[in-house]
């Protein structure tokens, strides 16, 4: 065991031994939620498993990308957070592939139906947008329908509190590498109106994302250049009823390499995203009605003008999809703690490939038409609680044009013993549906069924003034894992793998004094996998999973030295993982790593701050993916106005 991981592991235990001591100073700690039920609750009210990203963790992080700040939390791997901006970000919460966690922007469904496993693009966000992350673990697709298999990310971007008719707030950040970035914000209430705009805009030359294993080939540098433009309007029709309106459009532009250990020269991608929508509320005494639609439009362009002897010498990849989502649903508070939630939702996604290159045998051309296809479903559940018991039982029917039908349930009991202590658990359901690309890779329809899986977790929360921290225990089972077939039926998908997952999830927060906070976190997570061999292609158990540590440790400790004054230091320890070693070769292991960050703000005024934050100071040399380069000393400083 290294000797950094030895220090992240005694400062965690440390803090906790030394917060101990403060237990005396007992002041309920409880947040207002909204993803756990679709409706506004106390984070104690319910058995989920929930972590909030707050406003200012958010306006903390300024330096960073979505993706590096989930990167953070515990039981969360992105993997590719740390590499060149513009590379592919795969979620893996709690060992599960990417594609099996669900992404939310304020409580509705995103994904791209061009993608293998129909993930949405991380970099398509952007950090100054976000008003606050709620992440909320364990199967989810009772109420989130497919893909909420090992949870589900809330990226809420709503502002609450508005009370003047004009704000203005803007970040402006440079730093090395050529990098800015930089937001402005305007929004306000008048009257029944509340509106909000937004644009950020982030470049950079950054560095090869290809690593240069022999220090002889002068890989270049691979520049992003990103924006993110969004509004939304709020109108309070009357004192029961509201409608809103919003869009999103997300584009960036990137330069990649070939491969790994690979540099290419003239290799870019061109990725748009639209996203419009509208919505409305309800509410009476008892209850409520909510009702929302979406409408997505992806497009992802791959330009290869090749620079290397003997290649293609030219090749354009583009990928269009459309998803469209629309919901309805009603909250009823039937008797004294007993809530009755119902309601349904029509999913819709749709992709179309064009592909064209150029070379030495001339032009070739091929298409992938356009394919769709939809999932309707209907679900409910009932909460009670009464006395400090709380339990949900629910379920969900599902209906795919493609495979027929499925149900999933959710049974998830907790109990507040005290002020200070709670338990929990849930038995639940979830599934995966398959992607149009897996259905139809090889140009005519596969038949596949859903993944499926099921989740346990038990887990107690003790909670004091100076001191909080969970732990939760899991287990999940995926059954009829959607696999790519190199065997019976080459280029074809099939229902054949199996995934054991058993972990860990360990949270710490820890207030010494009034102005010195200490967070922590650690994630043990032990994974089996049933699929066919890397090497040979037969079936094979493997006991990981490819690039998913067993072990992390996430710790801050930070320090408000004046009223405004306030800076941190970080640690991220990350244990070795195994990563593919290449066609028909054996995985190959990568070695862990501990990289530190530091951060520090001062704010002159409650209008005017500056703040710098740097990213692995020491300069630590790692890889999250083998061939590629991971960030290098990554320093950025800047203002925020507000008005």
């Amino acid at each position: 065991m290294s000797r950094s991981f030895t220090l992240l592991t005694a400062l965690l235990a440390g803090s906790a031994s030394f917060a101990q001591q403060d237990s005396i100073r007992t002041r309920q700690l409880d947040d207002v939620i909204v993803t756990a039920n679709k409706t506004e609750q106390k984070q104690s009210t319910t058995g989920k498993v929930i972590s909030v990203i707050t406003k200012q963790q958010i306006e903390r992080s300024t330096g960073k990308t979505v993706a590096q700040l989930l990167n953070e939390q515990v039981g969360i791997t992105i993997n590719g957070a740390l590499n060149n901006p513009g590379g592919v970000q795969s979620v893996f919460m709690r060992g599960a592939a990417s594609g099996r966690t669900l992404i939310l922007l304020d409580g509705i469904p995103v994904n791209d139906p061009s993608q293998i496993t129909n993930d949405f693009d991380l970099n398509l966000f952007s950090i100054n947008d976000i008003e606050r992350i709620e992440i909320c673990k364990g199967a989810q697709s009772t109420l989130y329908g497919s893909d909420a298999v090992a949870g589900v990310i809330n990226i809420i971007t709503v502002k609450k509190d508005i009370s003047k008719p004009f704000n203005v707030k803007a970040t402006m950040t440079a730093g090395n590498k050529s990098t800015t970035r930089n937001n402005l914000q305007v929004y306000g209430k008048t009257g029944k109106l509340t509106y909000t705009g937004r644009f950020a805009r982030l470049s950079t030359k950054g560095f090869s994302a290809a690593y240069d294993s022999t220090g002889t080939k002068n890989f270049d540098n691979d520049g992003y250049d990103g924006t993110v433009t969004s509004g939304s309007v709020l109108y309070q029709a009357t004192s029961q009823l509201a409608v809103k309106a919003f869009t999103m459009f997300s584009q960036y532009n990137a330069d990649i390499d070939a491969g790994a250990f690979a540099d290419k020269r003239n290799y870019t991608i061109d990725n748009k995203n639209l996203t419009a929508g509208a919505g409305f509320v309800f509410k009476r005494d008892r209850w409520s009605l909510n009702g929302n639609y979406q409408y997505s439009k992806m497009h992802r362009n791959y330009n290869d003008n090749a620079t290397i002897p003997g290649a293609t010498a030219y090749s354009m990849n583009d990928y269009d999809a459309i998803t469209q989502f629309a919901e309805l649903y009603a909250s009823v508070k039937l008797v004294k703690g007993l809530t009755l939630l119902a309601g349904g939702d029509y999913r819709f996604g749709s992709m179309n490939n064009q592909y064209v290159s150029m070379s030495s045998f001339g032009p070739y051309n091929s298409s992938f038409p356009d394919k769709g296809m939809n999932q309707a479903s209907a679900y409910a559940s009932l909460a009670f609680g009464l006395k400090g018991f709380n339990v949900e039982l629910g379920g969900r029917y599902n209906n795919h044009s493609r495979y027929g039908n499925n149900f999933t349930y959710t049974f998830n009991p907790s109990y507040t013993i005290s002020e200070h202590y709670r338990v929990f658990g849930s038995i639940a359901s979830a599934f995966k549906a398959p992607s149009l690309y897996q259905i139809y890779s090889t140009g005519t329809e596969v038949a596949l069924d859903p993944e499926r899986s099921v989740n346990y977790e038990v887990g107690v929360q003790q909670q004091y003034k100076g001191f909080s921290n969970r732990i939760v225990f899991f287990y999940r089972d995926i059954t009829n894992g959607i696999d790519y077939n190199n065997v019976s039926t080459p280029g074809r998908y099939f229902n054949f793998a199996k995934q054991e997952a058993r972990g860990i999830e360990y949270e710490v927060t820890v207030a010494p004094t009034a102005t010195w906070t200490i967070t922590g976190n650690y994630a043990y997570t032990s994974l089996e996998e049933a699929t066919q061999s890397r090497v040979n292609f037969k079936d094979t158990l493997y006991n990981y999973s490819l690039r998913r540590p067993k072990h992390s440790i996430n710790l801050t400790t930070g320090y408000q030295f004046t009223k405004g004054l306030y800076a941190s230091i970080s640690g991220k320890y990350v244990a070795g993982r195994y990563d593919v070693g290449g066609y028909k070769k054996q995985d190959l292991f990568l070695d862990n790593y501990v990289i530190f960050s530091a951060y520090a703000e001062y704010k002159t005024s409650e209008s005017l701050k500056f703040f710098a934050d740097v990213q692995n100071f020491t300069n630590r040399k790692f890889y999250d993916t083998r061939g590629y380069n991971a960030i290098p000393v990554i320093f950025n400083a800047g203002l925020t106005f507000n008005w």
